[in-house]
């Protein structure tokens, strides 16, 4: 297969290059520095683009997504003054709204795969997921004052709008980890369609690992993509999901 992935340098990012290149599959990284993959940048499937992903041009987008399998997003904000609140202010969901454009532009012969790695702060509006009236003070306070946080919202409502569920050359699944932690190895995981615990009241933990294989999955895997395309799963650790 052939896969894109930008954001493909940060802590989840390169975690997914490593296990997509373990599989065999051909990988071609976009990243603003190559220092965080030097592990795997003598790789002969990978392919890497040292570049801003919104600076390149359309036809660039164009030709990076041309013949792939999937498009994957692990784009983030830098959590630092300048990375939340200086620009871009909409990284992820310009570069989300640019890659399904270049996408189209290709009209693939059959739908490509587009999986946005987002957070389980955020609402599926096509599920019923209320919120209490805590969160949904917390949320809005988020909203208002962490620019980031209506970055990753507005990413996935592009997808579940703007793409939809028969879209002619996308199809897409947005995943939603709990609280990020950093493991070595993977370990048991569990996917659920809405939340199970609070994200903002009360929060549980997965590894960036866990998110990784999960993402691989969904790329490598046409039974999981089936179960989870044009939906938002959350994933827990199985530790978590059952306390």
């Amino acid at each position: 297969m052939n896969i894109l992935i930008v954001g493909a340098s940060g802590a989840t990012g390169r975690l997914l290059v490593k296990d997509l290149l373990d599989r065999g599959e051909k990988v071609t990284a976009v990243v603003r520095s190559t220092e965080k993959l030097s592990a795997v940048l003598h790789d002969k499937n990978l392919k890497v683009v040292e570049a801003p992903v919104l600076e390149l041009s359309d036809n660039t987008m164009a030709e990076l997504v041309r013949d792939c399998d999937a498009v994957v997003s692990c784009l983030g904000h830098n959590v630092t003054l300048k990375g939340m609140y200086g620009k871009p202010r909409r990284l992820v969901t310009d570069a989300v709204r640019r890659l399904c454009a270049a996408i189209a532009v290709n009209k693939p012969q059959r739908p490509v795969k587009f999986i946005l790695m987002n957070t389980s702060g955020n609402q599926n509006r096509d599920l019923n997921e209320p919120l209490v009236s805590a969160e949904k003070i917390a949320i809005s306070l988020l909203r208002a004052l962490v620019p980031p946080v209506t970055d990753n919202i507005q990413a996935a409502e592009y997808l579940r709008t703007q793409i939809g569920q028969h879209h002619p050359f996308i199809e897409w699944t947005a995943v939603r980890p709990d609280g990020l932690i950093d493991e070595d190895s993977v370990s048991p995981y569990e996917i659920h369609p809405s939340p199970i615990r609070s994200a903002v009241l009360n929060p549980g933990k997965v590894s960036r690992i866990n998110v990784a294989r999960f993402m691989a999955e969904l790329i490598c895997d046409n039974d999981t993509w089936k179960r989870w395309k044009g939906q938002m799963p959350l994933i827990y650790s199985r530790e978590t999901a059952n306390n």
